[in-house]
């Protein structure tokens, strides 16, 4: 039905959102694609060498569901008066803003648009940009061991073992989601940091390295580099910084915000996606999601996940924070078939109170693992180091080290990988709704795997 997906009246978004000044964005639901100009026996067109190896090499098949929306469909939206403001390729979907809510009928009328439903109203403003430009070092304190003041979330799944073996991640690119990266481009942890590229989905040509701090400390989770200082899970991968997140609001345009950077990062080549991103309320209630909705199919967000591990991608998402609230479960997209959804513990390998609650809504096991999320050390965006709690920091140290697995075991994919992460867990043989399969040992996930391939 075309418009059942048409989540209020347009009576209704007038009437609560009154404000002339405001823009309003819609998810328009496409029939297709179009008349298209790609085809999938010319993928250099739209993905790079990276991404076409990575597919070859694990058997993934080019699609037509890989195949950019037709410029003929995105021009007959912009007729209707409105901007276009993110696309999903595998979802076919595109947001449009138009100043007036009532512009959505003109979409309606379009042959080419199956349903639309509301997913943003707001001002449209840019972040304020940074002027500063001076490097900031960190004060480095006494000795200590090699990964420093990170010592203790990397041991606690075993990661140290993997790094003495000579498994830092090497080889592989890791994308990260998330709000923003302050002033990572100027710290002397990421100095030897290999940063392929940045690209803000939020607002597209501006910068990822002014605004939010919380992508900064996920990022020094995975990629710092000053031994007996801070050394990450990841210290020598290649990396991605993605902005995807718009902390002032909270719409389901997230999810399109999101899913845009996802397919950026199959796009240009990533092997893992490292996500500290998850939603369940937004500033209009009506558009919250229920707990019986955590399926796995349902959310946008999760469905976009779970075509991301089909592609051959490595998805890690945080599990959420919310298990002292009265939502008490995880967010979406943790309920994604086909990632890893990391909960977080204490180094006394307890669970974290806030560490959001399993299962899923059709009763698979989420989390999947659990990674130390209380008391990690952190970068601000500031420079300085500080401990930070939450299941955003349990998901990035996971990423990493499975990342150095992956670098380990190159002959095995993303969802072997996921399997022998889980296999070689604390509690694998009785999963339970708090820990999921428990806490990985990654090395011996490695030992285990060489031993069975004779290497």
């Amino acid at each position: 039905m075309r418009y059942g997906l048409l989540f209020l009246s347009l009576w209704l978004v007038s009437a609560a959102w009154g404000d002339l000044s405001s823009c309003f964005r819609f998810r328009v639901y496409l029939d297709g694609k179009g008349e298209n100009p790609y085809c999938v026996d010319q993928p250099e067109r739209f993905l790079s060498d990276k991404a076409i190896a990575r597919r070859e090499k694990y058997g993934v098949a080019i699609t037509e569901s890989d195949l950019p929306i037709s410029p003929a469909y995105l021009d007959s939206l912009r007729l209707t008066g409105g901007r276009i403001v993110a696309r999903s390729k595998w979802m076919r979907t595109v947001v449009v803003e138009y100043p007036d809510s009532l512009a959505v009928e003109r979409l309606l009328r379009l042959s080419i648009v199956d349903s639309v439903k509301w997913v943003w109203k707001g001002t449209v403003t840019l972040p304020p940009a940074r002027t500063d430009s001076s490097r900031l070092a960190l004060d480095e304190p006494p000795l200590r061991p090699y990964h420093g003041y990170a010592e203790k979330q990397i041991r606690l799944l075993r990661g140290d073992k993997l790094h003495k073996a000579g498994f830092r991640g090497v080889g592989l690119t890791i994308a990260v989601l998330d709000a923003g990266f302050l002033n990572a481009d100027r710290m002397e942890a990421f100095s030897q940091t290999s940063i392929c590229g940045t690209h803000n989905v939020v607002h597209p040509g501006q910068t990822v390295f002014a605004g939010d701090d919380h992508g900064t400390k996920v990022f020094s989770c995975l990629a710092a580099n000053l031994p007996h200082v801070l050394v990450g899970a990841a210290p020598e991968s290649s990396y991605w910084l993605l902005k995807c997140e718009e902390t002032r609001t909270e719409f389901p345009i997230e999810e399109d915000y999101w899913a845009a950077a996802v397919e950026y990062a199959d796009s240009v080549g990533a092997d893992v996606i490292s996500s500290s991103l998850g939603y369940f309320s937004f500033d209009d209630p009506s558009l919250d999601y229920t707990t019986d909705q955590l399926d796995g199919r349902t959310a946008f967000i999760s469905r976009v996940a779970s075509c991301a591990s089909d592609k051959g991608l490595l998805v890690i998402s945080s599990a959420g924070n919310e298990g002292n609230s009265a939502w008490g479960k995880i967010t979406v997209p943790a309920d994604a078939k086909g990632i890893l959804t990391v909960g977080s513990v204490t180094e006394k390998r307890a669970r974290s109170p806030f560490s959001s609650l399993g299962f899923t809504a059709d009763g698979r096991v989420k989390p999947d693992v659990v990674a130390m999320g209380s008391g990690c050390y952190v970068l601000e965006g500031d420079g300085s180091l500080r401990t930070a709690n939450g299941t955003s920091f349990a998901a990035p140290i996971l990423a990493g080290l499975v990342t150095c697995l992956w670098q380990a075991l190159p002959h095995l994919d993303a969802q072997e990988i996921r399997t022998l992460v889980r296999q070689y867990a604390s509690q694998f043989r009785q999963p339970d709704a708090e820990l999921g399969y428990g806490i990985p040992n990654i090395y011996k996930s490695y030992r285990k795997a060489s031993k069975h391939h004779g290497k």
